[in-house]
């Protein structure tokens, strides 16, 4: 397998094991990937990369228990598979994660809309309007949230993450409906609404016994 690498020049398979790095590393590699403040498109050299050298990185993916799949529709190459490490979301992180799956679909859906973009004011909005988000979250959790939706090539910010604020834009690629399906939505939306009826209920409970 490996005398593949020595048959390329080195900068091609410098470029071949980058790849491989960053698919281990967010999951999925997009054709074209957007600038969220000026939404101009470019080409992702590491797609093309996947493209040119898809043989080799499927035999070399399948060793480590995974499967690179091509979508086509949404063109796009990601890993599935035993070996694909995915980092658990907290439930507020993925209950941030549906309420941009909901403000995607509306974008999408809407008429004279060029591309997916919100910001941090229309996510909390949103959040309150659907009752998901009721409470005020905290900085760390928002960017806890925006910081793997990045790195799995869910959405995109100018600059860092730390830096976002409530009218940065934010871009959302179509990589979020690989994420959250419509029986996600309501199986979070059920599984949430349950654990805040348990905290109200103990935080109920807790106030009769201060008052008694």
């Amino acid at each position: 397998m490996f005398t593949y690498l020595e048959e390329v020049s080195v900068t091609e398979g410098e470029q071949i094991k980058k790849t491989i790095q960053a698919l281990f590393r967010q999951t999925c590699i997009l054709q074209v990937k957007y600038d969220p403040a000026t939404l101009t498109p470019r080409d992702n050299s590491q797609y093309e990369t996947c493209a040119r050298h898809r043989g080799f990185i499927e035999d070399y993916v399948s060793v480590l228990g995974c499967e690179l799949i091509h979508d086509s529709q949404e063109r796009v190459f990601r890993l599935t598979g035993d070996g694909v490490q995915m980092e658990k979301l907290s439930l507020t992180a993925t209950v941030i994660l549906l309420v941009m799956k909901l403000i995607y679909r509306d974008k999408i859906m809407g008429e004279g809309l060029n591309a997916p973009v919100t910001t941090l004011k229309e996510m909390r909005e949103y959040g309150k309007n659907a009752n998901l988000i009721p409470e005020k979250l905290t900085v760390v959790q928002w960017r806890e949230a925006l910081y793997l939706m990045r790195m799995h090539q869910v959405i995109d910010v100018p600059g860092a993450v730390r830096d976002v604020e409530d009218d940065t834009p934010i871009y959302i690629y179509s990589t979020i409906n690989m994420y959250v399906t419509a029986g996600d939505i309501n199986a979070l939306i059920e599984e949430y609404r349950e654990e805040t009826e348990e905290l109200e209920t103990a935080e109920e409970i807790i106030y009769e016994d201060a008052d008694q």
